[in-house]
């Protein structure tokens, strides 16, 4: 597998822009942080979460896939684009927690869940919070355990230092001190979940992830597909870490939505891929 594929999927990711009728826009003070969303279309509420580094912006050529069926809810999670700038000692439980409380403030009492890497780890914290407020979710390139300290070459390239090489922090952050902080922060990203937790986690769930994504340990993923209850896996074969990208996006269009609209798939996978193994 080549080295910091992670890294070059954000990349990619972060070189498109698409404009997208918005319904509403605000900044509001939660738990003392300054959080940002968007708001489009209309039906039941699907929050898409970003991944570390990232911003809201990364799930726009995705709304309008989305919008008619439900009322697209995009997050700028605690630290990253138009939110504030990280005040404290990232922790994913925290993120979660101004998450949680973003909801409380927009009065959902239910929403349905896209998150990609961290996102995805920000929603298993967010079920274990809130245990009735997720109805189903789905996870891209995350299982809701990982830390930077297995992945030495990450923390190496990845810093305030040779920030020039990742030219879509400015595109998402803007100021030095927001990016600093971030990659700072970085250093700190470790997040667990046990067996027990796991088996506490009420909302349907789809794991999502390319075989060929470095970051992911297939034998953490198979423990939390274990004890997952209600849970279906669908790895994706020579795809990274970006499992929703590129040439698989027209089929992860199409297997969510089958997925949040809780039918069950054909028996026939589409392609060659693996779904409720």
């Amino acid at each position: 597998m080549k080295k910091y594929t992670i890294l070059t999927i954000i990349i990619l990711m972060s070189t498109n822009t698409f404009s997208q009728t918005l319904k509403k826009s605000e900044t509001v003070s939660i738990n003392g942080k300054n959080i940002y969303y968007e708001v489009y279309g209309k039906g039941e509420p699907l929050f898409l979460l970003h991944g570390y580094t990232l911003s809201s912006k990364s799930w726009l050529p995705y709304v309008k896939d989305f919008d008619k069926e439900y009322e697209v809810y995009l997050i700028d999670l605690t630290g990253h684009g138009k939110s504030e700038t990280f005040k404290e000692e990232l922790s994913i439980k925290s993120v979660a927690e101004d998450l949680n409380s973003l909801i409380q403030y927009l009065k959902l009492e239910k929403i349905k869940a896209i998150g990609f890497s961290f996102g995805g780890d920000t929603l298993y914290q967010l079920a274990l919070i809130n245990p009735t407020l997720i109805e189903s979710m789905i996870t891209i390139g995350a299982v809701g355990t990982w830390t930077i300290n297995d992945f030495p070459e990450y923390q190496k390239a990845f810093t305030f230092e040779n920030r020039a090489n990742f030219l879509w922090l400015i595109t998402n952050h803007g100021t030095d001190d927001k990016i600093k902080a971030l990659m700072i922060q970085f250093n700190n990203y470790t997040v667990k979940v046990t067996n027990e937790e796991l088996q506490s986690i009420k909302p349907e769930v789809l794991i999502m992830i390319g075989d060929d994504d470095e970051g992911m340990d297939l034998h953490e993923v198979a423990r939390v597909k274990k004890n997952l209850p209600n849970s279906d896996l669908w790895i994706l074969p020579n795809v990274a870490h970006g499992a929703h990208e590129g040439e698989t996006k027209d089929e992860f269009i199409i297997k969510s939505k089958v997925f949040l609209s809780k039918k069950k798939p054909l028996t026939t996978p589409i392609n060659n891929t693996c779904f409720g193994v």
